[in-house]
């Protein structure tokens, strides 16, 4: 059974207040959030080129707002990707189309998978937990908003081992009880390409 629309967004919107907020993961997250600047969009998409088209039009919808009514987008793609080898090699793909619609420098996608792994870890590695959301998510952010953001945020380069700190005191069981993760998983087998 697909996730419908709205828990997709709720899931997401929890993921967000719960882990990466709650966890201070992204010291910019909470200020976008409570101004009501984070646009989340459900894709349909159940294979890549689908959903490119779907990011293709979400880069184009950032780049046309004013960043005070809209500064980030998280593109949300429930139904494809579930793979994370998979949702890995698609990034190369969302990348080469950032460049032909020559938005390099003006946005950047930042990715976020329910079975996200750094390279040179294990799979059940706490510290993979960073960058895991309910469903395959693509972020869309301004260059500018990220400029601003580490310009005004000291030691911006030590997030990441903070992160990795947190999430290792934390540990699994505290990651679960977050419940930061989707109400209801794909469908085995429905992993399309």
């Amino acid at each position: 059974m697909r996730p419908e629309h709205d828990t997709v967004c709720l899931d997401t919107r929890h993921w967000l207040e719960r882990a990466v907020i709650g966890l201070n993961l992204c010291p910019f997250a909470k200020s976008v959030h409570v101004k009501g600047q984070v646009h989340y969009a459900v894709s349909d998409a159940q294979y890549v080129d689908e959903l490119l088209i779907d990011l293709k039009a979400e880069l184009l919808a950032l780049v046309a707002s004013a960043p005070a009514a809209r500064d980030t987008t998280l593109l949300i793609a429930p139904y494809c990707l579930h793979d994370f080898l998979d949702f890995n090699d698609f990034l190369g793909k969302a990348d080469k189309l950032l460049a032909r619609m020559k938005l390099e420098g003006v946005l950047q996608i930042a990715s976020l998978h329910p079975a996200y792994q750094f390279a040179d870890t294990e799979a059940d590695d706490i510290t993979n937990f960073t960058n895991r959301s309910p469903y395959p998510t693509l972020h869309l952010l301004r260059e500018e908003s990220i400029d601003r953001a580490v310009a005004a945020f000291p030691n911006a380069e030590t997030i990441f081992e903070t992160n990795m700190q947190t999430l290792q005191r934390l540990g699994p069981q505290g990651w679960a009880e977050l419940q930061a993760g989707a109400s209801q998983p794909p469908a085995p087998g429905d992993d399309s390409q």
